[in-house]
Protein backbone atom coordinates (compact mmCIF):
# COMPACT_ATOMS: atom_id res chain seq x y z
CA UNK A 1 0.00 0.00 0.00
CA UNK A 2 1.60 3.29 -0.78
CA UNK A 3 1.72 6.14 1.45
CA UNK A 4 -0.78 8.32 -0.23
CA UNK A 5 -3.24 5.15 -0.23
CA UNK A 6 -2.90 4.40 3.74
CA UNK A 7 -3.42 8.35 4.02
CA UNK A 8 -6.38 7.87 2.96
CA UNK A 9 -7.26 5.04 5.04
CA UNK A 10 -7.05 7.30 7.87
CA UNK A 11 -9.09 10.08 5.79
CA UNK A 12 -11.89 7.31 5.20
CA UNK A 13 -12.54 6.48 8.92
CA UNK A 14 -15.51 7.63 10.46
CA UNK A 15 -15.30 9.97 13.30
CA UNK A 16 -16.45 6.99 15.90
CA UNK A 17 -13.35 4.68 14.71
CA UNK A 18 -11.10 8.54 15.53
CA UNK A 19 -12.61 8.49 19.10
CA UNK A 20 -12.14 4.52 19.77
CA UNK A 21 -8.43 4.91 18.55
CA UNK A 22 -7.86 7.92 20.23
CA UNK A 23 -9.20 6.67 23.43
CA UNK A 24 -7.78 3.19 23.11
CA UNK A 25 -4.58 4.77 22.50
CA UNK A 26 -5.12 6.56 26.01
CA UNK A 27 -6.01 3.73 27.67
CA UNK A 28 -3.02 1.33 26.38
CA UNK A 29 -0.74 4.08 27.46
CA UNK A 30 -2.24 4.48 30.93
CA UNK A 31 -1.75 0.56 31.14
CA UNK A 32 1.72 1.12 30.40
CA UNK A 33 2.35 3.54 32.65
CA UNK A 34 0.95 1.70 35.69
CA UNK A 35 3.03 -0.55 34.65
CA UNK A 36 5.95 0.79 34.16
CA UNK A 37 5.97 3.55 37.42
CA UNK A 38 3.89 1.35 39.72
CA UNK A 39 5.66 1.78 43.19
CA UNK A 40 8.72 4.30 41.75
CA UNK A 41 7.27 7.41 43.51
CA UNK A 42 9.64 9.29 45.25
CA UNK A 43 8.20 12.33 46.05
CA UNK A 44 9.05 16.16 45.24
CA UNK A 45 12.19 15.84 43.71
CA UNK A 46 12.53 11.86 42.29
CA UNK A 47 15.34 11.26 40.09
CA UNK A 48 14.58 11.53 36.60
CA UNK A 49 17.50 9.06 35.25
CA UNK A 50 19.07 9.09 32.05
CA UNK A 51 17.60 10.80 29.27
CA UNK A 52 16.08 8.13 26.95
CA UNK A 53 14.67 6.57 29.93
CA UNK A 54 13.10 9.34 30.55
CA UNK A 55 11.72 10.73 27.21
CA UNK A 56 10.13 7.13 26.92
CA UNK A 57 8.25 7.86 29.94
CA UNK A 58 7.57 10.94 29.27
CA UNK A 59 5.86 10.39 26.25
CA UNK A 60 3.73 7.59 27.42
CA UNK A 61 2.37 9.95 29.80
CA UNK A 62 1.53 12.54 27.36
CA UNK A 63 -0.42 10.29 25.61
CA UNK A 64 -2.19 9.03 28.20
CA UNK A 65 -2.99 12.17 29.55
CA UNK A 66 -3.14 14.71 26.97
CA UNK A 67 -5.22 12.34 24.24
CA UNK A 68 -8.94 12.52 26.02
CA UNK A 69 -8.30 16.46 26.30
CA UNK A 70 -7.29 16.84 22.59
CA UNK A 71 -9.54 14.67 21.28
CA UNK A 72 -11.94 17.32 20.73
CA UNK A 73 -9.43 19.18 18.05
CA UNK A 74 -8.07 15.92 16.60
CA UNK A 75 -11.88 15.25 15.15
CA UNK A 76 -12.47 18.35 14.04
CA UNK A 77 -8.66 17.73 11.68
CA UNK A 78 -10.37 14.48 10.29
CA UNK A 79 -13.83 15.79 9.71
CA UNK A 80 -12.44 17.93 7.53
CA UNK A 81 -9.40 15.75 6.30
CA UNK A 82 -12.35 13.42 5.58
CA UNK A 83 -14.68 15.97 3.64
CA UNK A 84 -11.77 17.42 1.89
CA UNK A 85 -10.81 13.52 0.55
CA UNK A 86 -14.98 12.96 -0.28
CA UNK A 87 -14.25 15.76 -3.04
CA UNK A 88 -10.98 14.43 -4.17
CA UNK A 89 -9.51 17.49 -2.97
CA UNK A 90 -5.93 17.30 -1.19
CA UNK A 91 -5.96 16.54 2.99
CA UNK A 92 -4.09 16.15 5.44
CA UNK A 93 -3.48 13.04 7.22
CA UNK A 94 -4.54 12.97 10.87
CA UNK A 95 -1.99 10.48 12.30
CA UNK A 96 0.60 13.65 10.64
CA UNK A 97 -1.34 16.12 13.14
CA UNK A 98 -1.54 14.00 16.44
CA UNK A 99 2.26 12.79 16.15
CA UNK A 100 3.34 16.50 15.63
CA UNK A 101 1.37 17.64 19.19
CA UNK A 102 2.80 14.89 20.58
CA UNK A 103 6.48 15.58 19.60
CA UNK A 104 5.80 19.16 21.11
CA UNK A 105 4.57 17.69 24.25
CA UNK A 106 7.96 15.69 24.05
CA UNK A 107 9.85 18.95 23.76
CA UNK A 108 8.39 20.46 26.74
CA UNK A 109 9.46 17.23 28.37
CA UNK A 110 12.60 18.12 27.48
CA UNK A 111 13.20 21.06 28.28
CA UNK A 112 12.04 20.70 31.98
CA UNK A 113 14.29 18.00 32.39
CA UNK A 114 17.46 19.82 31.14
CA UNK A 115 16.37 22.51 33.30
CA UNK A 116 15.77 19.71 35.97
CA UNK A 117 19.61 18.71 35.47
CA UNK A 118 20.80 22.52 35.71
CA UNK A 119 19.59 23.34 38.81
CA UNK A 120 20.64 20.08 40.22
CA UNK A 121 23.77 20.96 39.52
CA UNK A 122 23.95 24.27 40.41
CA UNK A 123 21.50 24.25 43.33
CA UNK A 124 23.70 21.86 45.60
CA UNK A 125 22.23 20.39 48.67
CA UNK A 126 19.61 23.56 48.79
CA UNK A 127 16.96 21.71 46.75
CA UNK A 128 16.93 19.08 49.24
CA UNK A 129 13.88 18.58 51.33
CA UNK A 130 15.39 18.68 54.87
CA UNK A 131 16.67 22.14 53.07
CA UNK A 132 14.84 24.24 51.15
CA UNK A 133 12.92 21.68 48.88
CA UNK A 134 9.99 21.64 50.34
CA UNK A 135 9.38 25.57 49.86
CA UNK A 136 10.67 25.06 46.42
CA UNK A 137 8.31 22.66 45.51
CA UNK A 138 5.53 24.97 47.69
CA UNK A 139 6.85 28.11 45.49
CA UNK A 140 6.20 26.32 42.53
CA UNK A 141 2.71 24.60 43.06
CA UNK A 142 1.45 28.46 44.14
CA UNK A 143 3.34 30.06 40.50
CA UNK A 144 1.01 27.53 38.50
CA UNK A 145 -1.76 28.66 40.65
CA UNK A 146 -1.07 32.07 39.90
CA UNK A 147 -0.68 31.48 36.10
CA UNK A 148 -3.99 30.06 35.60
CA UNK A 149 -5.46 33.81 36.48
CA UNK A 150 -2.77 35.28 33.59
CA UNK A 151 -4.00 36.66 30.20
CA UNK A 152 -1.43 33.49 28.45
CA UNK A 153 -3.84 31.09 30.06
CA UNK A 154 -6.98 32.66 29.25
CA UNK A 155 -6.24 32.53 25.42
CA UNK A 156 -4.42 29.51 25.19
CA UNK A 157 -7.19 27.95 26.76
CA UNK A 158 -9.81 29.64 24.77
CA UNK A 159 -8.29 28.11 21.86
CA UNK A 160 -7.92 24.33 23.29
CA UNK A 161 -12.14 24.84 23.91
CA UNK A 162 -12.99 26.18 20.85
CA UNK A 163 -10.97 24.40 18.02
CA UNK A 164 -13.51 24.78 15.48
CA UNK A 165 -11.71 28.66 14.03
CA UNK A 166 -8.63 27.75 14.55
CA UNK A 167 -8.71 24.45 11.98
CA UNK A 168 -11.14 26.96 9.65
CA UNK A 169 -8.93 29.59 9.65
CA UNK A 170 -5.51 28.44 9.60
CA UNK A 171 -5.45 25.43 7.35
CA UNK A 172 -2.63 24.54 5.73
CA UNK A 173 -1.94 21.96 2.77
CA UNK A 174 0.09 18.83 3.11
CA UNK A 175 2.03 16.99 4.98
CA UNK A 176 3.88 19.94 6.54
CA UNK A 177 0.55 21.48 6.72
CA UNK A 178 -0.11 18.91 9.07
CA UNK A 179 2.66 18.83 10.93
CA UNK A 180 2.73 22.73 11.40
CA UNK A 181 -0.82 22.91 12.31
CA UNK A 182 -0.32 19.94 15.16
CA UNK A 183 2.98 21.99 16.45
CA UNK A 184 0.74 25.09 16.66
CA UNK A 185 -1.78 23.09 18.65
CA UNK A 186 0.33 21.50 20.92
CA UNK A 187 2.16 25.22 21.31
CA UNK A 188 -1.14 26.51 22.70
CA UNK A 189 -1.36 23.05 24.45
CA UNK A 190 1.78 23.58 26.48
CA UNK A 191 0.31 27.30 27.06
CA UNK A 192 -2.50 26.11 28.88
CA UNK A 193 -1.58 23.32 30.82
CA UNK A 194 2.33 24.07 31.84
CA UNK A 195 1.48 24.99 34.80
CA UNK A 196 -0.17 22.25 35.89
CA UNK A 197 2.95 19.99 34.31
CA UNK A 198 4.59 21.64 37.17
CA UNK A 199 2.71 20.89 39.91
CA UNK A 200 3.10 17.25 38.57
CA UNK A 201 7.31 17.56 38.43
CA UNK A 202 6.54 19.33 42.14
CA UNK A 203 4.53 16.69 43.85
CA UNK A 204 6.59 13.93 42.16
CA UNK A 205 6.15 13.09 38.56
CA UNK A 206 6.36 9.25 39.14
CA UNK A 207 3.52 9.24 40.92
CA UNK A 208 0.55 7.51 39.77
CA UNK A 209 -2.12 9.65 42.37
CA UNK A 210 -0.93 12.67 41.33
CA UNK A 211 -0.48 12.17 37.31
CA UNK A 212 -4.26 10.92 37.47
CA UNK A 213 -5.27 14.04 39.59
CA UNK A 214 -3.68 16.55 36.78
CA UNK A 215 -4.74 14.63 34.05
CA UNK A 216 -8.95 15.24 35.57
CA UNK A 217 -8.15 18.75 35.90
CA UNK A 218 -6.90 19.15 32.36
CA UNK A 219 -9.74 17.42 31.31
CA UNK A 220 -12.08 18.81 33.05
CA UNK A 221 -10.90 22.18 32.17
CA UNK A 222 -10.42 21.66 28.03
CA UNK A 223 -13.78 19.72 27.93
CA UNK A 224 -16.54 19.95 30.66
CA UNK A 225 -19.19 22.55 29.53
CA UNK A 226 -18.01 25.68 31.33
CA UNK A 227 -14.97 24.30 32.07
CA UNK A 228 -13.29 27.99 31.59
CA UNK A 229 -14.88 29.25 34.66
CA UNK A 230 -12.90 26.44 36.31
CA UNK A 231 -9.34 28.58 36.33
CA UNK A 232 -10.62 30.84 39.42
CA UNK A 233 -11.16 28.02 41.49
CA UNK A 234 -7.83 25.93 40.03
CA UNK A 235 -6.07 29.06 40.95
CA UNK A 236 -6.93 28.82 44.82
CA UNK A 237 -6.99 25.36 44.89
CA UNK A 238 -3.53 25.33 43.79
CA UNK A 239 -2.42 28.41 45.88
CA UNK A 240 -3.99 26.65 48.66
CA UNK A 241 -2.14 23.20 48.06
CA UNK A 242 1.17 25.11 47.36
CA UNK A 243 0.79 26.84 50.90
CA UNK A 244 0.21 23.43 52.12
CA UNK A 245 3.19 21.50 50.48
CA UNK A 246 5.19 24.49 52.44
CA UNK A 247 3.83 23.95 55.50
CA UNK A 248 2.82 20.91 56.66
CA UNK A 249 3.62 18.37 53.55
CA UNK A 250 3.81 14.89 56.22
CA UNK A 251 -0.40 15.57 56.23
CA UNK A 252 -0.90 16.17 52.64
CA UNK A 253 -2.92 13.47 51.12
CA UNK A 254 -0.91 11.26 48.64
CA UNK A 255 2.25 12.99 48.78
CA UNK A 256 5.74 10.65 49.64
CA UNK A 257 8.26 11.85 51.45
CA UNK A 258 11.63 12.32 50.06
CA UNK A 259 12.46 11.26 53.65
CA UNK A 260 10.38 8.71 53.86
CA UNK A 261 10.80 4.95 53.83
CA UNK A 262 8.48 4.64 50.71
CA UNK A 263 10.79 7.16 49.00
CA UNK A 264 13.65 5.09 49.49
CA UNK A 265 11.65 2.07 47.89
CA UNK A 266 10.83 3.91 45.19
CA UNK A 267 14.62 5.12 44.57
CA UNK A 268 15.63 1.09 44.80
CA UNK A 269 13.07 -0.11 42.72
CA UNK A 270 13.89 2.60 39.60
CA UNK A 271 17.85 1.40 40.21
CA UNK A 272 16.90 -1.80 39.12
CA UNK A 273 14.27 -0.35 36.43
CA UNK A 274 17.21 1.64 34.96
CA UNK A 275 20.24 0.54 36.35
CA UNK A 276 22.58 3.85 35.15
CA UNK A 277 20.08 6.08 37.04
CA UNK A 278 21.80 7.89 40.13
CA UNK A 279 19.71 7.47 43.58
CA UNK A 280 20.62 10.52 45.77
CA UNK A 281 21.21 8.87 49.21
CA UNK A 282 18.54 9.79 52.21
CA UNK A 283 20.46 10.77 55.34
CA UNK A 284 19.96 8.04 57.86
CA UNK A 285 18.08 9.09 60.97
CA UNK A 286 19.55 9.16 64.37
CA UNK A 287 17.21 6.15 65.49
CA UNK A 288 18.29 4.00 62.36
CA UNK A 289 21.90 4.76 63.18
CA UNK A 290 21.07 3.38 66.55
CA UNK A 291 19.19 0.25 65.36
CA UNK A 292 22.14 -0.66 62.79
CA UNK A 293 24.88 -0.21 65.51
CA UNK A 294 22.60 -2.45 68.05
CA UNK A 295 22.36 -5.23 65.36
CA UNK A 296 26.27 -4.86 64.36
CA UNK A 297 27.85 -3.49 67.70
CA UNK A 298 29.74 -0.63 69.06
CA UNK A 299 32.80 -0.91 66.77
CA UNK A 300 31.19 -0.56 63.89
CA UNK A 301 32.73 2.54 62.43
CA UNK A 302 30.25 4.49 60.59
CA UNK A 303 31.10 6.14 57.22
Amino acid sequence: MSAHAGSRGWSQRSQPAIVAILLGAALVTWIVTVSRMHGMDAGPGTDLGSVGWYVGVWVTMMAAMMFPAAAPMVLIFHRVSRERARRDQSFVPTWIFVLAYLAVWTLYGLAAYGLYRLVVHVGGNFFDWDHGGRWVAGAAIVAAGIYELTPLKSVCLRHCRSPMHYVLGHWRQGRLGAVRMGAEHGAYCVGCCWGLMIVLFALGVMSLTWMAVVAGLIFAQKVLPRGEALTTPFAVLLIGIGIWVAAAPGSVPGLTLPTSPGADRARARMMHMEPGMPMKARPMEPAEMQQMKTQTGPDMSMP
